[in-house]
């Protein structure tokens, strides 16, 4: 006869302990409360006054000032294309060379001018493009304005069509 009685051999399944989930649960409760209170409070600013962050005042801007550039229509690819380019741009200058940096506008409208008739069109329509043409818009400005006169391009329009 068949025997229908289970093993001896086999021991019970114990359950498993839920204490290694409930202090992690506990620990993970007092971690975000810490790391609220530590935002909170300011203790992450690094501020000599006690760590209050509240009605702290921004540093004081630096002393630049900017000097726009006309807007610049530049004829892309041959003629049969009819597409073109509208540029417009300011320039970031130190507050005293406001006055050196006008004076040669005319200059720095006619190396632009000329970098972006060079530009392919397909280049321009590349997504990453104005990075790459902004650097070295920004080079060329520099080597006409001289040394120390412009600290960045800020181009403000870029339309093809």
């Amino acid at each position: 006869m068949a025997d229908t009685d289970p093993p001896q051999d086999v021991a019970p399944i114990k359950k498993k302990s839920k204490l290694p989930l409930l202090i992690g649960l506990v620990l993970a409760l007092a971690g975000g409360g810490g790391g609220f209170y530590t935002t909170y409070s300011g203790l992450l600013m690094g501020k000599g006054d006690g760590g209050s962050g509240h009605g702290a005042t921004a540093a004081a801007l630096p002393d630049i000032a900017f000097v726009p550039v006309d807007p610049m229509i530049i004829s892309l690819g041959s003629s049969g294309q009819n597409s073109h380019l509208r540029f417009t741009a300011q320039l970031e200058v130190p507050a005293a060379s406001v006055a050196e940096v006008t004076l040669l506008l005319p200059r720095i409208m006619d190396v632009l001018n000329g970098y972006l008739r060079a530009v392919d069109v397909a280049e321009i329509e590349d997504p990453g493009a104005l990075v790459r043409m902004r650097a070295q818009m920004l080079r060329r400005v520099q080597i006409v304005s001289g040394e120390g006169r412009v600290r960045d391009l800020l181009v403000t329009e870029f339309v093809v069509n």
